[in-house]
């Protein structure tokens, strides 16, 4: 593997030799025509062609965008409804056109063995010929981009990676995966055969410009990795649209990205089918959601909605306004409470009605004795109809009923005198007395405001205490005075099922899954119940009284069961020194996860410093030396967060503030002139900055309601740096962290 970067002026590149260069641009001139595949002329300097190629692709993008945006279509529709749909089409054309100047237009080649070059990239573009100057990296084509290898070539003889700097492309990178044909003799000196070079077939060794891409210092929102995806990835994300994928990722393992890059290929692919269905991005939080908006842009989709679980289920009659204890959460997460739910809705049915149903056609009378409607009704619920579905049906099988009579009578009645009476105001009034209209929100009121139906509903599923758990101390007056919980408009949502069946999207990707309840996994599995999901998480991130067990489990709640559950250990993100400290921490916390290794060679800054504590000025001089690490950090390229526990944010606010430092809040788009973000520990997950400064552990794993679920908390705030990390604290860390033995998960020595 070969590395070419820009030269400093008056600089010559070690292993870029004149002669090199002057073969290579040659080979890349083709048969002597003095142009590259995309009629660029050609030059002695292969770093030059590929920048003309890039200023060509440009272009040719810019006339491609001209074009939509220049198209007629007055006369071309036969009315209204499709000029709309048309016009909306180009203006969808002309949006996924947009050169994202900042955003590399390609990022690999692939010179193939039958001397058929490409450029991968972000989207298609092609010259006013119709010729491909770029190839987009979901086609077909580009796949030997991500999994040729040198054992499995795939028909490719070369494989360039370029690396940027501002959107300028300042260097390449070339491996080979088949000999030239012309390989020559190794002569006296060189190396012993059969010892790869490192840009030889067989050679393995993690890209230079990859790793430098990873480490690259980052501000503002997620990047778009298209160019570091790795087989393993590729491989997820390139799986049929008909199946469940779930994605089991240690952090840094590029789990959110290959879930963005999957919607992504899968729009491409099967846009015609997911165009009518519908996709969804299901993210833990919205500063996570601000934090990931730009990758699918970057990845050439534009037009994919992105949400969280909380506003999935959101209604205007149930405003969130409280917040659950940790034993009435997870009681009301539980998958038993959907067995309640449904119980409560069905409750509604009173099957014997009052009268008989007597319906006037003309001069007769005909009379459906009540024990029959009970009868009828009854064999609705007891095939199991939504509540909605079986109010429908009711009427209808009423209508039979008088149907049968007047065809015993000598009549002959057809299907539109049916519909007729299952119309009639008599059979309206005894569906609206056997099978009354129910309001989701007002089930759900009842059974949390009132223990008799409660307990009625609950027998045989809850315990005693249980119900006790989830009763309101006080029932409110009405569905918009209560003081609703997320966890309630769970219930509320799964009641709407109940009733009325949820409509169900073609794909959804769920991220962050670990922390969701089995009441959450089947609100989702909602949305997904005749379409796919690729659900994306960490066990030993679960930071929920509710966090999930086993993926076996929440596929089940999800209604997937039996989908193909793909682990990711290869770490990308995290330093090898930060991820072996973390990881000692999964023996008490996820004993059946494998620990993530990394693949960086670079181990990344590490320290651990102790403060002094035990009074007010111990603890003012901790919160200064927490200062001093974030202008360290600060002095250095790239973002900062400064992760903490909820208790401390006021002291750091005054410490930061008299040190004159000013700080965002997470979610918020970091830059140049703003780099230091102070971060929650409870907003952590899924966020990552180039150094992080992690105060008091212990207040953090203090911070939750169990042991446990602080050690995963703490597991998050030390796996969210790409480069460096500082650990301040005056309280006694964790006894896994404090100990100086190696462990079988890996063990770095404490620096001060």
């Amino acid at each position: 593997m070969t590395d070419h970067s820009t030269p400093a002026p008056g600089d010559v590149p070690d292993d870029v030799s004149e002669a090199e260069a002057e073969t290579e641009a040659e080979a890349e001139a083709g048969s002597g025509t003095g142009t590259d595949p995309g009629g660029v002329p050609a030059s002695r300097d292969p770093l030059a062609r590929e920048r003309a190629h890039l200023a060509a692709s440009r272009a040719a993008l810019r006339a491609m965008r001209a074009d939509a945006e220049a198209l007629d279509i007055r006369d071309v529709t036969a009315n209204w409804v499709n000029a709309e749909a048309l016009a909306a089409g180009i203006e969808d054309r002309i949006a996924a056109l947009a050169d994202l100047a900042h955003t590399p237009l390609f990022f690999g080649r692939l010179d193939r063995t039958d001397a058929q070059v490409f450029h991968i990239g972000r989207r298609h573009v092609h010259d006013a010929d119709g010729d491909p100057m770029v190839i987009d990296w979901r086609a077909p084509v580009s796949q030997p981009f991500y999994r040729a290898s040198p054992t499995d070539p795939q028909g490719v003889a070369l494989r360039r990676r370029f690396g940027y700097t501002g959107g300028e492309l300042t260097a390449y990178e070339d491996e080979r995966l088949t000999p030239p044909p012309d390989a020559r003799v190794p002569q006296p000196g060189s190396p012993r055969p059969g010892a790869p070079e490192p840009d030889a077939p067989g050679a393995r060794r993690t890209s230079a410009l990859l790793q430098a891409e990873i480490e690259r210092p980052r501000v503002g929102p997620m990047r778009d990795i298209v160019a570091t995806i790795q087989p393993e990835q590729d491989e997820i994300v390139r799986a049929g649209v008909d199946g469940t994928v779930c994605v089991q990722g240690a952090p840094g393992t590029g789990k959110t990205a290959v879930g963005l890059h999957r919607v992504a290929y899968l729009l491409y692919a099967h846009r015609e089918q997911l165009a009518r269905t519908g996709t969804l991005v299901i993210g833990p939080n919205d500063s996570f959601l601000r934090y990931i908006e730009q990758v699918l842009p970057a990845l050439g989709e534009v037009a994919v909605r992105q949400t969280t679980v909380e506003a999935l289920v959101a209604r205007p009659d149930v405003p969130v306004r409280a917040v659950d204890g940790a034993e009435a959460a997870r009681v009301k997460g539980d998958a038993r409470m959907a067995g309640v739910v449904r119980r409560a809705v069905r409750a509604g049915v009173r099957p014997l009605p009052a009268e008989p149903c007597v319906v006037v056609r003309g001069s007769r009378r005909w009379r459906i004795p009540a024990h029959e409607i009970a009868e009828l009704a009854e064999e609705l619920l007891e095939r199991g109809l939504r509540y909605g579905a079986g109010r429908e049906a009711l009427p209808q099988r009423i209508a039979h009923a008088v149907l049968v009579r007047m065809e015993q009578a000598g009549e002959a009645p057809d299907d539109r005198v049916q519909d007729a009476v299952a119309r009639s105001a008599a059979v309206k009034a005894v569906v609206r007395q056997v099978w009354p209209p129910v309001d989701p929100a007002k089930v759900v009121l009842r059974l949390l405001s009132d223990a008799e139906f409660l307990a009625e509903q609950a027998e045989g599923l809850l315990t005693a205490e249980e119900q006790r758990a989830v009763l309101w101390e006080k029932a409110p007056r009405g569905v918009r005075s209560a003081r609703w919980s997320a966890a309630d408009a769970v219930l509320v949502d799964e009641a709407a099922d109940a009733v009325q069946r949820t409509p169900s999207l073609g794909h959804v990707v769920l991220d962050e899954a670990q922390d969701l309840s089995a009441m959450q996994y089947r609100a989702v599995g909602r949305r997904c119940s005749t379409g796919s999901a690729t659900v994306l998480g960490d066990l030993a991130q679960g930071t929920t009284p509710w966090a999930t067990e086993s993926w076996e489990a929440a596929l089940e709640h999800l209604g997937k069961p039996g989908a193909a559950v793909e682990e990711l250990t290869e770490g990308f993100r995290v330093p090898r020194e930060v991820i072996a400290y973390a990881s000692r921490l999964l023996p008490g916390i996820a004993p059946g996860l494998r620990p993530a290794t990394s693949v960086r060679e670079s181990p990344g800054d590490f320290a651990v410093r102790r403060a002094p504590g035990g009074t007010d000025e111990s603890t003012a001089a901790a919160d200064r030396m927490v200062v001093d690490a974030c202008r360290e950090a600060l002095d250095r390229e790239g973002s900062v967060g400064l992760i903490a526990a909820e208790e401390r944010l006021p002291a750091l606010r005054a410490a930061l503030r008299a040190a004159g430092l000013g700080w965002l809040s997470p979610g918020a788009e970091t830059s140049a002139a703003a780099r230091l973000t102070l971060v929650p520990a409870v907003l952590a997950k899924g966020l990552e900055y180039d150094y992080v400064v992690l105060d008091e552990p212990a207040a953090v794993v203090a911070g939750e309601p169990d042991e446990r679920t602080g050690l995963r908390r703490l597991y998050v705030a030390l796996t969210r740096a790409v480069s460096g990390l500082v650990v301040v604290h005056t309280r006694p860390l964790p006894e896994a962290l404090a100990a100086q033995v190696p462990t079988e998960y890996g063990a770095v020595a404490r620096r001060s």
